[in-house]
C-alpha cells in the first residue's frame, strides 16, 4: 500500500471531514472512486455525526479495511476474521499512539456542544490536533495493510 499521509491532510484542508479525508486518501488505490468514498464517509466526521464519539480518522481507516478485505460471500468466515483482525491491529496501534479513539478525548473538547465546537475553532484544534491524527491514521493503515 502506498498512501501519502499528506494526501489525507490536504483533503482535510480543502474542507472535507476527517473520515472522508482518510477514506479517500487511502482507498483510491483499491479502485474506489472519489465521489463514492466522499459520500460513504460523510456522516462519520466529527466523531460520527459530530457527536465526539470515535474519531473520524479512525472510522475512515476502518472503512479502508472493510473496502479492501470485505467478505463478499456471507459464508466466507475467514475473510470476516481477517478484516476483524486488521481492524483490531489498527485500533490498538492508534490507541497506543494517541491514548484514545474518541474525538472528544483526542481534541480535549466536545464538538457535539456549541461550547465545544467554539473551543475547537478558537484554539485551532483542527490544525494542531486533527491534522496530525489524520497523518497518523494514514501511516498506521498503510502499515497494517502491508503486513
Amino acid at each position: 500500500m502506498t498512501t501519502n499521509p499528506e494526501d489525507a491532510v490536504a483533503l482535510f484542508q480543502e474542507g472535507y471531514n476527517c473520515a472522508q479525508s482518510v477514506f479517500v486518501a487511502c482507498s483510491r488505490q483499491y479502485g474506489l472512486d472519489r465521489q463514492t468514498a466522499l459520500r460513504v464517509a460523510q456522516a462519520f466526521g466529527g466523531g460520527m455525526g459530530r457527536t465526539g464519539s470515535v474519531c473520524g480518522a479512525v472510522t475512515g481507516a476502518l472503512m479502508v479495511i472493510g473496502f479492501k478485505r470485505a467478505a463478499l460471500d456471507p459464508k466466507d468466515t475467514q475473510a470476516k476474521l481477517d478484516a476483524h483482525q486488521l481492524a483490531r491491529e489498527f485500533l490498538a496501534a492508534f490507541k497506543d499512539r494517541h491514548e484514545s479513539l474518541l474525538c472528544r478525548e483526542l481534541l480535549g473538547a466536545d464538538m457535539s456542544t456549541p461550547e465545544g465546537l467554539k473551543q475547537v475553532q478558537e484554539k485551532g484544534l483542527h490544525q494542531s490536533v486533527c491534522q496530525p491524527l489524520l497523518r497518523s491514521a494514514a501511516e498506521i493503515i498503510e502499515k497494517v495493510l502491508a503486513d
